[in-house]
């Protein structure tokens, strides 16, 4: 999937958890930063948006593992449009060729 296809779906996974009621939302960012955790592991060190998009590509389901254990009890939280999506965003900010809200 190309950056500019990802990067629709990953804003609309942080519109969704910014919109989603007060009572969800802690336990949706509580999954969203655990996801952030293992793409740090995933990617290790420095990375670009493409290198993040591929990963996205290859599959997320290894999120709704990571959701099923950081909030087992929470079948909201296990929503990947909402929680990978989101983390995905967050997580881009930090790519080597990402800065003021756009890729360069």
């Amino acid at each position: 999937m190309p950056y500019e296809t990802a990067i629709d779906q990953w804003e609309a996974g942080e519109r969704r958890l910014a919109a989603a009621p007060p009572a969800e939302r802690a336990k949706l960012e509580r999954v969203t930063r655990a996801i952030e955790d293992e793409l740090r592991r995933r990617l290790g060190g420095a990375f670009t948006a493409d290198e993040l998009a591929e990963l996205y590509d290859a599959g997320t389901g290894w999120c709704s593992d990571v959701a099923l254990t950081v909030a087992p009890e929470d079948p909201e939280a296990w929503d990947v449009r909402v929680v990978a999506d989101a983390a995905f965003a967050h997580y881009l900010r930090g790519a080597v060729d990402f800065a003021g809200g756009r890729r360069f």
